[in-house]
């Protein structure tokens, strides 16, 4: 992701898109930015994933695990929650709307 896209825009999307990937699978932190690199979220630091991990744990839409590694220390786990499954449908219907409407607009002023 090249362009420079507003911080608080950006976390917004993000949670959005983290609550999909979580409700595929569950997944490490390291892990949730790799898949977010799949989808061109390549420039992320993790120093925002980890924090916004933390605040959706606080909100209830995803539970941390401390799980055992094959492949070194323990990482945290996370999965979405009830809260978090209903939460990536809203993000999905609201994405749907906004976006459209965007395009529609952007269609409009070339």
């Amino acid at each position: 992701m090249n362009q420079q896209v507003s911080s608080q825009m950006l976390k917004g999307i993000l949670m959005g898109c983290i609550l999909i990937i979580l409700s595929k699978k569950e997944l490490y932190g390291y892990k949730i930015s790799e898949e977010l690199q799949k989808f061109g979220f390549d420039s992320i630091p993790k120093g925002t994933i980890y924090p916004l991990l933390m605040n959706m744990d606080k909100k209830g839409l995803i539970v941390g695990e401390m799980r055992a590694s094959d492949e070194g220390p323990q990482r945290k786990y996370y999965h979405l929650t009830e809260n978090g499954l209903t939460e990536k449908e809203s993000f999905i219907k609201q994405w749907v709307f906004l976006s459209g409407n965007v395009e529609k607009l952007l269609k409009e002023n070339k």
